[in-house]
């Protein structure tokens, strides 16, 4: 008989062997005597010490005829080997005299007593030992008779060869090679595992034909009880989705590890609830899924302070005002249904407490845009975040430290294939992604300022060159799609990301189109390995931590993990500090930001370049001028007496001889006073020229008019001046008599 043959499917949701009609045997599930009888007579036969010719004769017992044709039947579709049909053949008719019973009135229970739970509990019960081989021909027959098919009650078995001997070797492994070629042409390794998989799928579906199967059936399986490696699965979906056999590709299964409880609304109104999951539905927001956890926290709140208001109706200007006080207060852990992590108790953040107030406020809008409730309070107004709290945020870029940033880079660079984390135990299974995969994503997070959404979806053939106007060299330009805030534009970027880029783009398998989830185009993702899109925490859990073992540098700083926003900030906050920076603006379009307001939150100025513009602008010089004094210590000794001036004031144009010169209002539009003795004048020259002159400087306050004229303003002069006409001089008359009486 073929193996075509053999697995052909009949109409019907069941799947039978054609060769092995149930109508044909005598399916009885008494035992008579006769029967009996033969069964002990056959086994001590076969038994029997010294009887090999015995046990090498045909088992054409007529007495046990009815029992022995279906498993040599079934033995002859396996195609099982002569000395394991004995073995099972024996096995089963003891099973049979002990139960008092045929195998055809067995309960899946009494199959997974006989064939074990285990492969090593099998053969621990059998006396003589037997072969693994054994069991699977006993699995076999009572799979093809349809006696048992609940196949992952055996444990771990050897799923192909059971598969094979169910539904034949050729039409099993053109099942499996149609699956793995496909999955090799997407990256995947053909592996045993996935076979192993493949067939499973099969014996669960009960058919042989891979048309056979649905999404529904796989996701099924996958969350069996001994089921194969969920990831194989969604392989499997994967590629059976691309051959359009099934429906879709499976979603991704979530952790089996930490995997919250089914009720995660749990102690949610069920009215207040309905209300939620109703402008979930009706909302077009990309962060919906995220607020309704916040609206579940506020269900839990209004049960525990207010369980009489259950609906958005019900809620009061004075309610609104009351759960802005208790956001206030309210701490980590209050309200939610989860394990309470080593934070748990701590006061909730600013942000956090604002974020807590906008869902709500949210809610609320679209709750009374929509005419679903009426509009009792004004929720931009009532759910505002307080002063205190508002005024705690701000913006505050997680800027990498210069030196850590440089090894970041020197690792990126410097990456190697000894760097890269294998994806078995020991490194048996080879790398989780290529070289040159981890090497672009590694280069484009150092060097593109990315989102890591946006680098997730960056498309193949997103690097142009272009040739400078006024250089040699050419100009790497990088696509960015439809961000977070505006539509699609270019950047310019560093010639290492183009070269890494192109590198990973040579050797890229060829990947099935993936839907673009901003803008619902089917795209080519430069990223995508494996026929899926890299996912968004690839970069944190992964590349970032390899770059900080490579760079040796811890992955955490004083500002907390080092996670791929923050290159966002280190490398717009060095190009703001740079030699020759980018201006605001310059920088606001290279971030891709809508707003100048957005990009100050990305930019750090640093101490030192702060120190350098504080030095730069001057402002003690600004407003302390110092002035050279020289004292005549010659005159000095016989000033006192005499009432000779010793210490002189030089103006630039003069010297002033007036002692108190710091508080004379003149100082700056001096008149010819007494105390003024002008630059021309021998007393000036005599003076300079005295070799025992003790010369110093002399700070003085500068006020805004006085400043003014310091840095050469005429019109300042002349306010001076003015102002000062009628101020009597430090000799007694003013300005105004002075001119006078040289007019005379």
């Amino acid at each position: 008989m073929t193996d075509t043959a053999r697995a052909s499917v009949p109409t019907g949701h069941v799947w039978w062997s054609p060769t092995l009609s149930r109508a044909h045997y005598d399916r009885r599930s008494a035992l008579d005597d006769v029967e009996r009888r033969a069964i002990v007579d056959l086994i001590a036969r076969l038994q029997g010490k010294g009887a090999t010719a015995a046990r090498r004769r045909p088992l054409d017992n007529g007495d046990l005829s009815r029992l022995l044709r279906p498993i040599a039947d079934a033995f002859d579709v396996m195609g099982s080997d002569a000395t394991d049909r004995r073995a099972a053949t024996c096995i089963l008719l003891s099973e049979c005299l002990r139960r008092g019973r045929s195998y055809w009135a067995w309960t899946p229970q009494d199959w997974v007593t006989v064939l074990g739970g285990t492969s090593l509990e099998f053969r621990s019960h059998q006396r003589p030992r037997v072969s693994q081989s054994v069991r699977l021909d006993l699995a076999g027959l009572a799979y093809l008779h349809g006696c048992f098919r609940t196949v992952l009650a055996l444990g771990h078995f050897k799923r192909a060869a059971l598969a094979a001997r169910v539904f034949g070797h050729d039409v099993v492994m053109a099942a499996t090679a149609r699956v793995a070629s496909r999955l090799r042409q997407w990256g995947y390794a053909s592996r045993t595992a996935l076979e192993s998989c493949v067939c499973e799928a099969l014996l669960l579906n009960e058919s042989p034909c891979l048309g056979h199967l649905t999404s529904h059936g796989l996701d099924r399986f996958r969350h069996g009880g001994r089921a194969c490696k969920r990831s194989l699965y969604f392989q499997v979906a994967k590629a059976l989705a691309a051959e359009r056999i099934v429906e879709a590709p499976l979603p991704v299964a979530p952790s089996r590890a930490g995997v919250l409880p089914a009720s995660g609304p749990r102690g949610v109104p069920p009215v207040w609830l309905e209300w939620v999951a109703r402008w979930q539905h009706t909302s077009t927001l990309v962060t919906r899924a995220h607020l309704r956890l916040h609206l579940y926290k506020v269900g839990r709140w209004l049960a525990a302070h207010h369980p009489e208001v259950e609906s958005p109706a019900d809620w009061t200007r004075a309610l609104a005002t009351d759960y802005v006080a208790a956001i206030s207060r309210m701490r980590i852990g209050d309200y939610v249904i989860r394990r309470v992590t080593a934070r748990g108790g701590m006061p909730l953040s600013a942000r956090t407490r604002a974020a807590e107030l906008g869902a709500l406020r949210t809610f609320f809008c679209d709750c009374h845009e929509w005419e679903w409730i009426p509009r009792r309070f004004d929720p931009v107004r009532s759910l505002a975040v307080p002063r205190s709290i508002k005024a705690l945020i701000g913006p505050a870029p997680r800027v990498i430290a210069d030196d850590v940033w440089a090894r970041l880079l020197w690792a990126g660079l410097h990456l190697m294939d000894t760097d890269l984390p294998r994806a078995g135990a020991h490194g048996a299974a080879g790398q989780a992604y290529p070289l040159e995969y981890v090497r672009a994503l590694a280069m484009v997070w150092l060097f593109a300022g990315l989102r890591s959404d946006e680098i997730t979806r960056l498309r193949v053939g997103c690097i142009r060159w272009q040739q400078a106007d006024h250089a040699s060299d050419t100009v790497c330009l990088l696509d960015i799609p439809t961000t977070k805030t505006g539509t699609a534009f270019t950047k310019p970027v560093d010639p290492q990301v183009g070269h890494a880029v192109e590198g990973w783009e040579r050797i890229r398998p060829a990947q099935p189109q993936a839907t673009d989830r901003k803008t619902g185009e089917a795209v080519d993702f430069l990223f995508m390995y494996r026929a899926r899109p890299m996912r968004q925490e690839l970069l944190n859990a992964s590349v970032i931590p390899i770059l900080c073992r490579k760079a040796r540098v811890p992955g955490r700083d004083v500002r907390g993990t080092i996670t791929s926003h923050r290159a966002r900030a280190t490398i717009a906050s060095q190009l703001f500090n740079s030699r020759e920076p980018m201006s605001l603006f310059e920088l606001q379009a290279w971030l891709g930001h809508h707003s100048p307001a957005s990009t100050q939150h990305y930019v750090a100025i640093t101490p030192t370049k702060l120190a350098k513009a504080y030095t730069d602008a001057g402002y003690f010089a600004r407003n302390v001028r110092a002035i050279e004094v020289l004292i005549d210590q010659d005159t000095l000794k016989q000033a006192v007496a005499e009432g000779e001036p010793w210490r002189y004031y030089d103006l630039g144009h003069g010297l002033c001889a007036y002692e108190f010169f710091d508080q004379c209002a003149h100082r700056m539009a001096c008149p010819r006073c007494d105390f003024y003795r002008p630059q021309e004048s021998t007393l000036t020259q005599l003076v300079r020229a005295k070799g025992n002159i003790l010369r110093f400087l002399h700070e003085l306050p500068l006020t805004d008019e006085e400043r003014a004229v310091v840095d050469g303003d005429l019109a300042a002069v002349d306010r001076l001046t003015a102002r000062l006409r009628e101020q009597p001089t430090p000799a007694g008359p003013t300005p105004a008599q002075l001119v006078g009486v040289e007019e005379k």
